[in-house]
Formats: C-alpha cells, sequence, structure tokens
C-alpha cells in the first residue's frame, strides 16, 4: 500500500467516525442517477400541477415547466441549434432563464451563462471563447449584444423583458423596470427575434433524446482572478450529483422543500440553488431577481419557504430591517450563510435563533471548478462546533468526495493537521477548462485536482480552507492568510465587511492592510482597531487598518481586492 492509499483508507475511517449521527451516508437519488432533464420530465409526470417555479406571483408548475423547455428546444431547433453546439444565456433571473437552460439540454446543446452585468469587452471575450452562434438576452441588454455581433460568431439574438411574466398583481415587492418595453418589429434576414413570441408559437419538440451523462452540459466561467475568464467543462453528471448532494447533506431537503433564491442564475452558486437544486429534489422554488429584503420577507410569509441561501451581510440586513417583525419567517427549516465579506460569527446565530427560530449555519467548500457543495457542515450546529473548530472549518466530504493535502513543491501528501495544497478526488471536477489544455493539466493530474487552495485536515478528519495560495502572505518569513484576519475583524460588532490584502514591505516582505466599512452608526478608529487585534490575534498577523466608507463588490457578493490594492497610492 502507497502512502498515498494509506492515508486515504485512514482518512475515510475518520470521516466515517466522525460522521454527525443524523445525516445519511449514502446520496439519494429520487429517480437514479439521471440527467436533471429527466428529473425535470419525471416530476412534470408524477406532480404536474405542483409549483416548480414562482416568480413574483406568477406559477410555473412541473408540467408547465417541462411543455415550455421543449418548446424552447423546438425553437432552438429551428435556427439550427443541434448537439454540441454552445448557446449563451445573458439574462438576469426570470423564468425564461429556467425554460431556455433546460430546453438547450435538452437538445444535448451545452449551455454558456453570461453575466448581464458584463461591458462589452466581457461579453465579446467568452462569445469568441465559446464560439456561441446563438444568443438569448435580456432586451436591456439587446445594444450591447448588436454592438459585438460583427466580432463574434453571433448568427441569431432572441430578446425577452426581464420583468415580462411577471403578474399584474404581483405578490412580492417587484424591482424597478428591467425590460418591459416590446420588441420593435425587426426584419427577419437580422435574424433577431422575441423569446416569448416564438416559444408560445411552437409546439413541443418530439422525442427529444436523453442527453448521455459524460456528455458537456455548461460552461461555467470562472471570475477571471489570474486573467481572463475561463470556461469550466462540467457535464449532465456533475449537474446531477451535485445536486443530489446538496439536497442530501447541505439541505436534507425533499420534494416539501420550498426555497427562496436570489443569487443570480448565471453564476455557479445561482445556478445550483436557482436552478438546478429545486428540479432534483422535487421541490418549489421562488425566485427573486436580485436582493431585497422586504420581497424576501414577503416570498417566505406568503409561500412557507423553508430554505434559503444567504449572503451573511443580508442576514444582517433581515435582522436589523425595521419591518422584520411584521413578517412571519416561522416556516424556515435551514438558511444557508454565505460568508465572503462578512463572516457568520456565534453572535449572529444567536440572533437568528431568538428573531427566526431556524438553523443558520455556513455551507462548506466548493468551487467553480467542482461546482461546489463537496463537503458539508450540515449536523455540525449542536453548541456551535462549526464556529468554535478553528477558522476555515468546511466540515466533511459528500459520498464519493475524497480529499488529500500536498506539499506544493513536492507533490508530496501531508499528513493530518499540516497545511499544504486542498487536492480532490469527486465525480462533479471539470473535464477541463474550455479550450486551454495546458491549464488543464496543470489543474488535473492523476485524476486529483489540485486546487491552488492552502488547507489543512484535522485529525479528526475535516477539511479547513485556509485561504488561496495567491493570497498568501510572507510576514518576517512567516506565512499569514488573509481569511483568518478578516474572520477576527468580523467578530467586532462595528464591522459590516472587511477584507485584508498585502501591501509590499521592505522589512516585513509583506504587511497585512485591512480595510473596513463599518456598520451604520457606528464609529470607531482605525488605531483602535489595531488595539483590538491585538488582544486576539498573533503580532504577527495585526493589519494596518483602513476605515472606507464603502467596499468595491461583484455581482457574486465578493470584495474585488485588487482594485483596493490601488488604494495604498492615495
Amino acid at each position: 500500500m502507497t502512502t498515498e492509499e494509506a492515508f486515504l483508507a485512514e482518512y475515510e475511517k475518520r470521516c466515517q467516525a466522525a460522521w454527525p449521527a443524523d445525516i445519511p451516508r449514502e446520496t439519494h437519488y429520487p429517480f437514479g442517477r439521471v440527467p436533471v432533464t429527466e428529473y425535470l420530465r419525471k416530476w412534470a409526470e408524477s406532480q404536474t400541477e405542483k409549483p416548480a417555479l414562482i416568480f413574483y406571483g406568477r406559477e410555473f408548475g412541473y408540467r408547465e415547466l417541462n411543455e415550455l423547455s421543449d418548446k424552447v428546444a423546438t425553437v432552438l431547433a429551428g435556427v439550427g441549434v443541434k448537439r454540441g453546439d454552445r448557446v449563451a444565456i445573458f439574462l438576469d433571473n426570470c423564468p425564461q432563464f429556467h425554460f431556455v437552460f433546460y430546453g438547450i439540454l435538452k437538445l444535448e446543446a451545452i449551455v454558456v451563462p453570461i453575466s448581464p452585468l458584463f461591458k462589452s469587452f466581457e461579453l465579446q471575450h467568452e462569445l469568441n471563447e465559446t464560439g456561441a452562434r446563438v444568443i438569448i438576452a435580456s432586451r436591456a441588454l439587446r445594444e450591447m449584444v448588436e454592438g459585438v455581433r460583427e466580432t463574434t460568431s453571433l448568427e441569431t439574438i432572441f430578446t425577452t423583458g426581464v420583468l415580462e411574466l411577471v403578474p399584474d398583481q404581483p405578490t412580492m415587492r417587484v424591482p424597478v423596470n428591467l425590460g418591459l418595453q416590446p420588441l420593435p418589429a425587426e426584419p427577419a434576414e437580422r435574424n433577431e427575434f422575441d423569446l416569448m413570441r416564438s416559444v408560445r408559437a411552437a409546439s413541443p419538440a418530439r422525442s427529444l433524446p436523453i442527453p448521455a451523462l459524460d456528455a458537456v452540459a455548461v460552461l461555467n466561467f470562472t471570475g477571471g482572478t489570474t486573467g481572463l475568464p475561463k470556461g469550466c467543462i462540467h457535464t449532465h453528471e456533475h449537474l446531477v450529483f451535485t445536486a443530489a448532494s446538496a439536497v442530501t447533506f447541505v439541505l436534507r431537503g425533499s420534494p416539501a422543500m420550498v426555497s427562496v433564491s436570489y443569487f443570480p442564475v448565471f453564476w455557479l452558486s445561482g445556478e445550483n440553488a436557482g436552478l438546478v437544486v429545486p428540479v432534483v429534489s422535487g421541490g418549489t422554488v421562488v425566485l427573486l431577481t436580485r436582493w431585497d429584503a422586504v420581497a424576501f420577507m414577503e416570498a417566505v410569509q406568503r409561500y412557507k419557504a423553508t430554505h434559503a441561501k444567504v449572503l451573511v451581510d443580508h442576514v444582517m440586513d433581515l435582522l436589523d430591517h425595521p419591518d422584520r417583525a411584521s413578517y412571519d419567517l416561522s416556516s424556515l427549516r435551514l438558511v444557508n450563510g454565505i460568508g465572503f465579506a462578512k463572516k457568520l460569527t456565534i453572535d449572529l446565530r444567536r440572533r437568528w435563533e431568538a428573531a427566526v427560530g431556524s438553523i443558520l449555519a455556513e455551507g462548506g467548500w466548493g468551487m467553480s471548478e467542482t461546482r461546489s457543495h463537496d463537503t458539508f457542515t450540515s449536523g455540525m450546529q449542536v453548541d456551535d462546533f462549526d464556529l468554535t473548530s478553528g477558522q476555515g472549518f468546511m466540515g466533511l466530504p459528500v459520498p464519493e468526495t475524497t480529499f488529500k493535502i500536498c506539499d506544493f513543491d513536492t507533490g508530496q501528501v501531508l499528513s493530518f493537521g499540516q497545511e499544504g495544497e486542498i487536492c480532490m478526488r469527486s465525480p462533479s471536477i471539470l473535464n477541463g477548462y474550455w479550450r486551454r489544455p495546458e491549464e488543464s493539466q496543470t489543474l488535473l493530474r492523476n485524476g486529483w485536482l489540485h486546487s491552488g487552495d492552502v488547507g489543512m485536515i484535522s485529525e479528526q478528519g475535516y477539511l479547513y480552507f485556509l485561504g488561496r495560495r495567491r493570497d498568501m502572505l510572507k510576514v518576517r518569513g512567516m506565512s499569514v492568510f488573509p481569511p483568518e484576519i478578516e474572520a477576527a475583524l468580523g467578530q467586532h460588532p462595528a464591522v459590516l465587511r472587511c477584507a485584508v490584502v498585502g501591501r509590499p514591505d521592505e522589512q516585513k516582505g509583506d504587511q497585512p492592510v485591512a480595510f473596513i466599512e463599518l456598520q451604520p452608526g457606528h464609529s470607531i478608529s482605525a488605531e483602535e482597531m489595531v488595539r483590538w487585534c491585538r488582544d486576539r490575534i498573533s503580532a504577527y498577523k495585526v493589519p494596518e487598518v483602513r476605515i472606507v466608507e464603502g467596499m468595491p463588490m461583484t455581482a457574486t457578493g465578493k470584495v474585488k481586492k485588487g482594485e483596493l490594492k490601488n488604494l495604498f497610492t492615495l
């Protein structure tokens, strides 16, 4: 037995010993390991009128969602889309995204979600990278699409209004206009069509194939932190494995699950929460176009929502909202608080429990390359075990997924308690980066994904995420991980958001610099915050502090650390 084999065998034993008593040990697949399109079809047969999707009061039953996606397949086939073709979706959250997503998959074509926050250069890059010939875009973005048409492979454009399917009498607060205007008449030779007009006129496709599990389903682009974004190649098996793992271990869901989702569906986490996981579970998703505390509370109260995934910043929005007591949120069983700029704390959990009565938990470790949901923390909230077990606690791996920690330079497998590179093996690992063979070979080696993240597996078998190697700072020769400092700062009641970056220093090598946005109504000086840090973290980790009025944020709630570094010269 090799060193690696011995480690993995021992690791499995320790995971089983640490497994929470009330958590299943096997992944549950209601209809087996089949493509998510088959889950939609089968639920459409067994619970035809049950709402699969609710959009500001407009309900789409499973049968209707299935039929609409069939019609989309007819429409797309009519403009030449076939197996393996890439089709871009350039939309905010709306029901049309769902129809198109499943329609593309039913044709065995490939979904290319593109951020509606992009500018022309970014849109052009992803279209040229994938060679997409067809795009479904928001009418509000039509001019931008037209602007890149001549410099990309685009041939056909479908447009739609993001709020087009909002009912006349919405059941929750609707955001401002996002493209309600009707599509102007355009000559047919421009190959531009109104999506919903085309869908309503179409007949459901007949004899659509069942996609092969190993066929490519989606190209999810990474955030481009090390250059231009790269497309992660994910298959139909990756989708169903991730969704079933999330339902079984993270959400502990069932067809009775009603979730509220506002995460952008073009983002992989939003694709999971708002699109794939609800259909695999057979539950209902209440979809919002964006975060709105009032709309969220109205949705929970009206539809008796049981689950939600919420940024920790937005948990605080809810707890501090002046009208929170006017809404009944008691139906919520589990809320996953995702901590980017603000981390989940014991105090925040206590406040949530007192106000709502449900579990507030963090999710686990994951990345775009693995479709997330690779570990879980469910069942580890007793006595706040997950929050008191050290910074970066990520829980245990879901079944069929395993980790090892390797030396960055030698690749040697390290023992329990040692820090190194997080490497992972799982059925959900990407096949590679689209058209990037060299980068794919660097990432994927001998069946393992080399994440570039720094981590550790504890003696008990729990995974810890300590930071990204490229973000790691060297202070007088000692390794300092920004997430550790951010987690400490997040415990201060005056801190709303914080982010730590490194500034070159002739004496230290790197100097940690913490940018802090304060809670409304709070006031504290940088010097006071530094003194507070000195009482809680090692002296060499204590950051230089800068109080700022606001943070540059991405659409998915992460701080743009690159922009913060530009402030060093100010």
